[in-house]
């Protein structure tokens, strides 16, 4: 079974092995990466597809219809967001039809996934919160990519939020991309394979790392190279004729 998250034992290794990620660290005060434990596999992923490419207003709009249109469900989860409504059974949303679903602002393709999701679930493919806690990080993600509408990223989020993984990496994702820029002053984001080489100094606490990166993404103190750059290439004279302008070289990444 992979190890619990040790907040303290996290930082202290991040910041004995990158100095820099050790100057966020500090800024940032202590880890409050949390699990959520209270959702079941299946609702942490049904939720994770409606939220999918919106924003966070939108996302809880039509989670909130979705759950709207189950009135007979009257189990409520204690969550980090206070109590909320529950999700509907994976039984209830394969007995509801594709227009009853679509009527709480899904999209075709969300409705298809949810559905593929609830069979899924039903026939052992999606496991329970019990048997995801004895696999492996490697076989959830196999595991949970067969599912419509799930790919490796929607599973590292439920590896970091509803397991409490200790070690999880997602390099595909926008926010720890762009806080990795800006804490090595890049002036363009890293690509995932940069990342993940580099990442492997924050072994076996990535996901920590990566809280860290996210923070780091809204702190607007540490602009990325390319924009110091420019906004100092901006307060610059205007060379004099015959005279070439300074280059504004591109920094290292290393």
């Amino acid at each position: 079974m992979p190890k619990k998250l040790d907040h303290t034992a996290a930082c202290e290794h991040l910041s004995r092995v990158d100095r820099q990620l050790a100057r966020i660290i500090a800024r940032t005060g202590p880890c409050r990466l949390q699990q959520e434990t209270t959702q079941s596999i299946f609702e942490a992923l049904l939720e994770s597809i409606i939220y999918q490419q919106l924003n966070g207003n939108a996302a809880a709009t039509i989670t909130a219809r979705v759950k709207a249109l189950f009135p007979e469900n009257t189990k409520r989860l204690r969550t980090r967001r206070g109590l909320v409504d529950g999700f509907p059974t994976p039984e209830q949303v394969l007995a509801a039809s594709e227009e009853h679903l679509r009527s709480a602002g899904l999209s075709r393709a969300k409705m298809l996934a949810i559905r593929d999701l609830a069979a899924k679930a039903l026939d052992g493919t999606v496991p329970t919160a019990k048997q995801a806690h004895r696999m492996s990080d490697e076989e959830l993600i196999e595991r949970l990519d067969t599912v419509r509408g799930i790919g490796r990223w929607t599973v590292e989020m439920l590896l970091i939020f509803r397991l409490g993984r200790p070690d999880v990496l997602p390099v595909d994702d926008y926010g720890v991309r762009k806080g990795f820029a800006r804490m090595r002053k890049l002036e363009e984001l890293p690509k995932p394979k940069e990342l993940m080489a580099y990442g492997e100094r924050w072994r076996p606490y990535r996901s920590v790392a990566s809280w860290y990166m996210w923070r780091a993404a809204d702190m607007k103190e540490l602009p990325l190279a390319g924009a110091a750059a420019k906004k100092k290439s901006a307060k610059r004279p205007s060379a004099r004729p015959g005279q070439k302008k300074a280059g504004t070289g591109r920094p290292r990444s290393g």
